[in-house]
């Protein structure tokens, strides 16, 4: 028998669901993430944290001294700065869920072929993708985590259902981040690259995040009320204000209806571009 003949090739046991685009193995790739993220990238991550502190300093705080309360679409009046805070908190899981899952995927993708690499291996397209998306939920809860601190400490959560708020963050995070690695797919140059930041502007600025959609006409409401972003600050703001109504689950369902296509539209790209 040969040294050839005698080596034993280790069996890679699959799941029973998707065993052609999952090795249940999701956790190498996101474990390899950290630690880049730890070794290159720590800086970039921290100042992500920063950004919406800043705004809710000079917005809430500053501009909020003028404002004073705004009104809630139940009629409860709320600080402005209580009222801004739970909106700046979806945009910056929407943030950093969208760098992980746009910015740092196109890189591997084009330049670094880490997904030719990987797809060589036993992980099948479902691994990346969900590693991936497991890296950006860990990132965009991290924010959530020191945010929230931020908006305790200022007296901002009014209610003892500001803690749902933590998980309302992965479910927003997840659905950005599975259909920003899919969208990513398509991308070929940095020009079409800031496509994403010409989308993300306007759902930031106009989300109800610093005022009601109220203040828009009627056509205009229902244009923002299509856009995830709107969803997640309703649900978030639902939660730290205690203003919850039947809206809520609505915007639980559009999440999961979000994540569902997503994840199917990354994997499906996946297999399509290195599983010829």
């Amino acid at each position: 028998m040969t040294a050839l003949d005698s080596r034993q090739t280790p069996k890679v046991s699959r799941p029973f669901l998707l065993p052609s685009l999952y090795a249940g193995n999701a956790r190498s790739v996101m474990q390899r993430g950290v630690l880049a993220t730890a070794s290159t990238n720590w800086l970039i991550v921290v100042s992500g944290f920063f950004e919406p502190v800043f705004y809710l300093l000079a917005m809430g705080i500053g501009l909020g001294s003028f404002i004073g309360t705004v009104e809630l679409p139940g009629g409860q009046p709320v600080p402005y700065a209580a009222y801004i805070a739970p909106a700046l908190l979806a945009v910056a899981a929407m943030n950093g869920a969208i760098f992980d899952s746009t910015w740092n995927v196109f890189f591997k993708m084009n330049f670094g072929k880490l997904y030719d690499g990987m797809l060589a291996t036993s992980l099948g397209p479902f691994d990346v993708a969900l590693g991936e998306i497991m890296l950006a939920l860990a990132r965009g809860f991290v924010y959530a985590c020191g945010f929230m601190i931020v908006m305790q400490v200022l007296g901002l959560n009014l209610s003892w259902m500001a803690i749902l708020a933590l998980p309302s963050v992965l479910l927003i995070a997840f659905a950005f981040a599975s259909f920003g690695m899919g969208i990513t797919s398509y991308m070929k140059t940095f020009q079409q690259m800031d496509w994403i930041n010409f989308i993300m502007l306007p759902m930031f600025l106009l989300s109800a995040t610093f005022f009601p959609i109220t203040v828009y006409p009627t056509a205009l409401q229902w244009v923002i009320q299509a856009m995830p972003l709107w969803h997640g600050v309703e649900l978030i703001r639902g939660f730290t204000t205690g203003a919850i109504d039947a809206a809520t689950p609505w915007h639980v369902l559009y999440f999961a209806v979000m994540i569902v296509l997503g994840m199917t539209l990354t994997t499906r790209r996946l297999k399509a571009l290195f599983l010829k």
